[in-house]
């Protein structure tokens, strides 16, 4: 189960996380897989794994979504058809129970050890804070094709459901707000709640083995940072949703240990 993940602990509780920018399939899927590596690619979350190196805790999936995606149940971490992945027909031959299962063992491997990461931070600091890093496509229609409407679809969209607000809404209002308040490239970045998705599987974990402890924020970046059809970066304006993201650490760091404090 070696390269499925790479995991650095830091010393605060600041954890950044980005589970789907690994593009590594295995070889006894990849040749099973009857998209190319272009396709996996246009679904995949190239480049967030750079986003984290703000926080001194970070988790960077190094396999495919289309091998595990740590992002689902269990029960549906292995695509089994179109319903289950935008529509595209994955397999050209659909793997055996016995590789699905091996594919859910990394799968369970990363549930432990997020587990132990996060019950770490929990026992030193109490409170902690994971930025649960995802990007998202907006440009389905194709290549030449017009970006779907910026109404529906924020530069950033934040993903508060499954949390207890009552608890995190000071948090999540402070992540916002710095993220607006940063001097993005061309103006403010469009920040939103809950436009384009709600939540996120991850985040939601968290919150369910973490009660009155963890707090994490799925966030959907719009890839305005890149071609999302050619996987051409756009280096600038990835460096500053990097530096974007940055600038709400020591503002959260600040207001922490606040909730640890009893009512």
């Amino acid at each position: 189960m070696k390269g499925f993940i790479d995991v650095k602990a830091g010393d605060t509780p600041v954890v950044a996380v980005a589970i789907h920018d690994g593009h590594v399939v295995r070889a006894e899927l990849a040749d099973k897989l009857a998209l190319s590596p272009q396709e996996r690619l246009r679904e995949e979350d190239p480049f967030t794994g750079v986003w984290t190196e703000f926080a001194p805790t970070r988790v960077v999936g190094l396999r495919s979504r289309f091998e595990v995606d740590l992002n689902r149940k269990r029960h549906r971490c292995v695509y089994r058809g179109p319903s289950d992945a935008w529509g595209l027909e994955v397999w050209k031959e659909p793997p055996g129970e016995e590789m699905v299962e091996r594919s859910r063992l990394l799968y369970d491997e990363f549930y432990r050890r997020m587990f132990e990461l996060l019950s770490d931070l929990q026992g030193r600091f109490g409170t902690f804070f994971v930025y649960d890093l995802h990007a998202y496509n907006h440009r389905r229609q194709g290549p030449d094709q017009p970006a779907a409407a910026a109404l529906d679809n924020p530069q950033v969209n934040v993903c508060t459901g499954g949390m207890d607000l009552e608890r995190c809404e000071p948090v999540v209002q402070c992540f916002v707000d710095s993220l607006k308040s940063f001097d993005f490239p061309g103006g403010p970045l469009d920040v939103r709640r809950n436009v384009r998705f709600r939540a996120t599987r991850f985040s939601r974990w968290v919150h369910e083995n973490f009660p009155g402890s963890g707090i994490s924020i799925g966030i959907e970046v719009k890839k305005f940072f890149m071609d999302e059809w050619t996987g051409e970066l756009d280096m600038k304006t990835h460096a500053a949703i990097g530096n974007a993201f940055a600038s709400t650490v020591d503002p959260i760091k600040r207001l922490l240990p606040v909730l640890n404090r009893p009512v």
